[in-house]
């Protein structure tokens, strides 16, 4: 118990046994999870993950570690299986999202099989993410929020972070196709062709959807989506074209953007990223990384109108000493740009550790707007962390600022995953823009001013997120191009999930009654002194 408390200080002592539990107990293989009730049996649709046989009481724990799911770009919009053709009133933009079985298990080679699990769900009312459903009962839960990119986590963080994508570029801003990489890079003989990371969605002859140039699933990084000649853009933007709104692509001319997950430019100690440091890190960030980009941050626009915000990462402190550590330097959207990073004062004012904002919840000393990542040990991502560990991560928040109720009493805690992990939903898809929007995710607003057990149908996706500070804080959008510019959905009184003015957003206001306060800043319903703190799992 003791190494599970140093491993993860930002669990409370008492939930650190969580890390030493829920172990599969199975040899490592590609077959079925026999943990799962009846799972060569499993109905064709959704099944609860936690059901039980009646006769024989075999079951999957919620406390159990579980298998990944695929959720990288490309497979993401087959899974979706978005076409007008589907179309139906209540779900204009033909999205039937009835892929996901066949895209979880067939993305590896013939021989291998994928999870069991991509129609799992969990059921709140017989008792699985019990703390997350007392939330929910007390404050206020969007159900019609998403993900902002087709695919994983680090897309979806950086737009979080600034509304775009980055791109290949010569770390100045001027945009350059990626090169081939040296395969030995990816521990295969010098005598093997030089790896592209441009992603391409065909399929490996005598496979459905093995990926051409997906190597582990960790290339295939990149897609110049302005050109329809460039493998499966076409598929996408005929689609957005064929939408009975306008869509644009979004997609700048010979600009290569990386839609699957990548590392910085820079270390979290603010070394920039580079194949001839000595010794190069031992987890590939300085081999697979983007350039440092220079797309205008959420963190730029906030310095800029002298408003204090800080990005805390769990595990951040282990990672600039160097020491072992679960932190997620792919989920900190500014660590990828040069404004930030390259200038010490900047860069170690506004990048922390779950454990300084700990201490400045303790000591009233919390900057105006939080973004709160757990480490990889317990932000809920299955195969490395559990749901029940990203609820005793959070509960530990809550508890922190509800014992103080001075400083809860002007708080506006958002909770959410950065994606759906390859799961099944049901949900309407907006499609924003080539990169998006993906399926739903929970959003939780947890505050004095979000309680009584609400759900708000409104459409959102994480750029909610900046437009919410936007206008709180009185900030402009943070560029021409970010998704920041779309408006306000209207709501349609027979679909209030589907907006009446696609394509549109919605900047969360609706989930709180904020008393008016006139300070000459923000706008009607708004208050200008409440704190954001921002957390995320996953």
């Amino acid at each position: 118990m003791a190494a599970a408390e140093a491993a993860e200080p930002s669990l409370k002592p008492a939930d650190a046994v969580l890390l030493t539990t829920g172990a599969s107990g199975l040899v490592a293989t590609s077959g079925p999870d026999t943990r799962i009730a009846n799972t060569t049996f499993l109905p064709n649709g959704p099944y609860q993950q936690t059901a039980k046989d009646p006769r024989t009481g075999q079951g999957l724990s919620y406390d159990a570690y579980t298998e990944d799911t695929i959720h990288r770009f490309f497979q993401m919009w087959q899974q979706s299986d978005c076409d007008v053709l589907h179309a139906m009133r209540r779900n204009p933009t033909g999205c039937l999202s009835d892929l996901y079985p066949f895209v979880t298990t067939t993305f590896l080679a013939p021989t291998e099989q994928g999870s069991d699990t991509p129609m799992a769900f969990f059921n709140v009312n017989s008792g699985d993410a019990p703390f997350l459903k007392s939330l929910a009962d007390r404050f206020t839960l969007a159900d019609n929020y998403h993900q902002a990119v087709m695919g994983g986590t680090g897309p979806n963080h950086i737009m979080l972070g600034t509304g775009d994508m980055v791109f290949f570029s010569d770390g100045a801003g001027h945009p350059l196709p990626p090169p081939p990489l040296p395969p030995q890079l990816a521990g295969l003989p010098p005598t093997f062709p030089p790896l592209s990371l441009i992603a391409n969605p065909d399929p490996v002859p005598g496979t459905n959807n093995l990926y051409k140039n997906d190597l582990l699933a960790v290339l295939g990084i990149y897609v110049n989506c302005a050109d329809n000649t460039q493998p499966g853009v076409s598929a996408i933007t005929s689609y957005l074209q064929s939408l009975p709104f306008e869509v644009a692509s979004n997609c700048a001319p010979s600009h290569f953007y990386a839609v699957n997950n990548i590392f910085p430019g820079f270390h979290p100690d603010g070394r920039p990223a580079n194949p001839f440091n000595s010794p190069p890190a031992a987890d590939g960030s300085d081999f697979f990384f983007v350039p440092p980009s220079n797309i205008r941050t959420i963190g730029d626009a906030l310095i800029a109108k002298d408003v204090s915000w800080r990005y805390y990462g769990g595990g951040f402190n282990d990672a600039v000493a160097g020491r072992p550590n679960a932190f997620c330097p792919i989920c900190n959207p500014m660590q990828y740009a040069t404004s930030i990073m390259v200038n010490a004062a900047v860069r170690t004012e506004h990048t922390k550790d779950v454990l300084d904002f700990f201490s400045d919840i303790a000591n009233d000393t919390l900057p105006s707007v939080s973004f709160v990542k757990p480490s990889g040990f317990v932000d809920g991502h299955p195969l490395t962390s559990k749901v029940n560990l990203f609820e005793a991560f959070l509960k530990n928040i809550v508890d922190r600022f509800e014992a103080k109720p001075k400083l809860f009493a002007r708080t506006a805690i958002l909770v959410t995953f950065d994606e759906s992990g390859g799961f099944y939903d049901s949900g309407f898809i907006q499609p924003l823009a080539f990169f998006g929007d993906g399926p739903r995710v929970p959003l939780l607003a947890i505050s004095p001013h979000a309680r009584g057990g609400r759900v708000v149908h409104t459409y959102y996706d994480h750029i909610s997120i900046l437009k919410f500070i936007e206008r709180n804080w009185g900030l402009q959008p943070l560029s021409v191009r970010s998704r920041d510019n779309l408006p306000n959905p209207v709501a349609d009184a027979d679909n209030p999930y589907v907006p009446r003015n696609m394509p549109a957003i919605g900047d969360l206001m609706e989930m709180f009654h904020f008393k008016h306060e006139s300070e000459g800043r923000g706008e009607k319903g708004s208050s200008t002194t409440h704190r954001l703190n921002y957390g995320a799992g996953r």
